[in-house]
């Protein structure tokens, strides 16, 4: 019988569009369950990342300003230990700049 324990790992991203890139590989290619996965600011400030990215950056005039970019974007997800490698993987290549597990 595997060993069906899990454990957190959290990610920092620089914006929170490779912060959802990430998110989407985690459900489709890993098959972990949303309610499992949390986003959330890296620090105490509300932010949308580091540097404009996604639809902040889109727009006709240039970026918007008016976007909370005030530090990186945290994902962590609660995963078993079978899926750990593959997980930290996957973040890695969805661009994190740090990857730890708890």
């Amino acid at each position: 019988m595997g060993d069906d324990s899990t454990t957190t790992i959290r990610a920092t991203f620089e914006t929170r569009e490779a912060a959802d890139i990430a998110i989407e590989h985690l459900v489709q290619q890993h098959g972990i369950s949303r309610p499992d996965i949390f986003i959330q600011s890296a620090g105490d400030r509300n932010t949308a990342g580091a540097v404009a990215s996604g639809g902040d950056a889109s727009h006709e005039e240039g970026a918007r300003r008016d976007a909370p970019l005030g530090g990186e974007i945290e994902v962590s997800a609660d995963v078993t230990i079978s899926q750990v490698v593959a997980v930290r993987r996957c973040l890695g290549e969805a661009g994190a700049l740090r990857i730890s597990s708890h």
